[in-house]
């Protein structure tokens, strides 16, 4: 029995340890599955308060955008109602313009019907007199038949003498009387012209542009530089193209001329003429030849340092030249070189916004007024002309017509064209950029220059005087003493005929004769 006994305890002692292991068990599992409901319900709250501090930070964001958009936005609308108004206060100003052109015209249209009716008055009483002439005639004529025992002949001429004593009085009388009548009107019509000049012209401005000051230092230079019986003076002004102006102005001497780079070589060369102290013709030749060819260098070492400041490489040194002499000329009162390296800024910084290449925008916007500088050497508008010149030193076919379309007169194929024209529209345009009264006056003077040029016998011309007289160099052998008399008259007709200008211009044709040797 005592074996049973054990056996059973032993079997009842395993199965109460099975029991007792399976409800630990069962324990640990119920607390490790609490523990991990714990875990797993903070990783879920932290990541619900990290949404909502995302959440609450996009919205920010989003509401700083919002606000930013619309501040900009304000801003621009701001900036294109202030143009819109600047607009229309240059086109209401324009409006005005053209109304008082508009009366302008009708009233002289309204002078001249007057001045017509004038005239056929007058005709009508020249042929009474001349009726009454010839009447007179037939009545002496018949009265010296009867009571003279002269020929015919005789007669004839007695009569003839009397009517032409008769009707050259009554020319003069008449002659007089228009003369006078014309006079009135010319200085009604000048004071006009005059006064509307005056309301439309800066005076400073232009001369500030087309005058240079050299200082003297002592006023018996001012003899030196007039030479015996003036012939210092008449070679200056001949090889450079410049009017010196010798007044009362103590210890200086005033250089005029509208065309900048022709200024600036007066001025270098007779800056040393004065520091030199030798003042004769063949000196003044080749100083004056020296200056050309430094200004030339200048010229090219400004252009160089446009293309440097742009980032630009392998450009023709004709080019650089080129670019060089915009820093002497001037668009409405705006530098040419400044202006061009603006647009040139402008369109590659568009560019690059637009993400094509910016390098060939700089490159166009710094050529795209090229022509300007050599425009009026050739025929065609600056744009044509500045296409073609950069063609020639092989610049690529973007570039050429970047520059033939900058102004519409060809129609932009690219969006680089288009750049240019926004950028050069955009140095143009800023306010007080440009000034157009001043252009309009050296486009004036380049067309007198131009026409007075396209004579066959002439050499040079140069306009001086702010384009009130013209000097006109001609070959000695092609035309002589009285030729020169007939190309002064054929000039000033087709300057008549040709220009619009105020006032008068005086045509000089000078014929000189010039002999040298040496001595060995």
């Amino acid at each position: 029995m005592t074996p049973v006994y054990v056996i059973l305890a032993a079997v009842a002692a395993g199965i109460a340890g099975l029991f007792a292991g399976k409800f630990l068990a069962d324990k640990k599992a119920r607390t490790v599955e609490g523990n991990a409901h714990d875990r797993a319900k903070k990783i879920t709250d932290d990541a619900q308060k990290e949404y909502d501090q995302l959440l609450q930070k996009a919205t920010l964001e989003k509401s700083q955008l919002i606000l930013d958009a619309k501040g900009q936005l304000e801003k621009e609308s701001k900036t294109f109602q202030n143009k819109v108004r600047e607009r229309e206060k240059r086109l209401v100003r324009r409006e005005q313009r053209i109304e008082q052109t508009e009366k302008e015209l009708d009233r002289k249209d309204k002078d001249l019907e007057k001045r017509e009716n004038v005239l056929t008055v007058k005709e009508e009483e020249t042929e009474a007199n001349w009726t009454k002439a010839n009447e007179s005639l037939e009545r002496v004529k018949g009265q010296l038949e009867s009571i003279s025992r002269m020929t015919q002949e005789e007669a004839r001429t007695l009569l003839e003498e009397k009517v032409i004593d008769e009707a050259r009085h009554n020319a003069e009388d008449r002659l007089k009387e228009i003369e006078q009548e014309t006079e009135e009107q010319v200085d009604r019509t000048v004071k006009n012209i005059i006064v509307g000049a005056i309301q439309r012209y800066a005076s400073d401005y232009v001369t500030d542009r087309t005058v240079s000051v050299v200082q003297l230092p002592n006023d018996d230079m001012k003899g030196r530089i007039i030479g015996r019986e003036g012939r210092n003076i008449r070679v200056f002004e001949a090889v450079t193209g410049v009017d010196v102006i010798i007044d009362d102005t103590p210890e200086a001497v005033i250089l005029s001329c509208f065309n900048p780079v022709r200024r600036e070589i007066g001025k270098l060369a007779l800056t040393r003429l004065i520091a030199d102290g030798r003042i004769h013709p063949t000196r003044i030749e080749e100083v004056v030849t020296k200056c050309e060819e430094e200004l030339a260098t200048t010229c090219r070492k400004v252009g160089e340092q446009a293309a440097f400041d742009l980032g630009l490489q392998r450009i023709h040194p004709e080019l650089l030249y080129l670019l060089g002499t915009l820093k002497f000329r001037s668009s409405y009162g705006q530098n040419l070189l400044k202006h061009s390296v603006e647009v040139g800024h402008l369109a590659g910084m568009i560019a690059a916004e637009l993400g094509i290449g910016a390098k060939y925008a700089r490159r166009a916007g710094l050529l795209h007024d090229i022509g300007k500088a050599i425009d009026h050497q050739e025929e065609g508008s600056h744009a044509a002309v500045g296409a073609i010149t950069v063609k020639k030193y092989g610049e690529s076919a973007r570039i050429i017509q970047a520059v033939a379309s900058h102004h519409g007169e060809v129609k932009p194929k690219s969006l680089l064209d288009h750049i240019i024209q926004i950028a050069n529209t955009l140095s143009a345009q800023r306010p007080g950029a440009r000034r157009e009264f001043f252009a309009s006056y050296i486009k004036r003077l380049e067309d007198l220059e131009t026409l007075c040029a396209s004579f066959p016998a002439v050499k040079k011309a140069y306009a001086i005087q702010a384009g009130r007289e013209i000097k006109v160099m001609v070959e000695n052998r092609s035309t002589g003493d009285q030729g020169a008399l007939l190309l002064a008259k054929e000039i000033a007709s087709h300057i008549e005929n040709h220009l619009a200008y105020p006032g008068q211009i005086k045509v000089n044709v000078i014929r000189e004769t010039r002999a040298s040797n040496y001595a060995r």
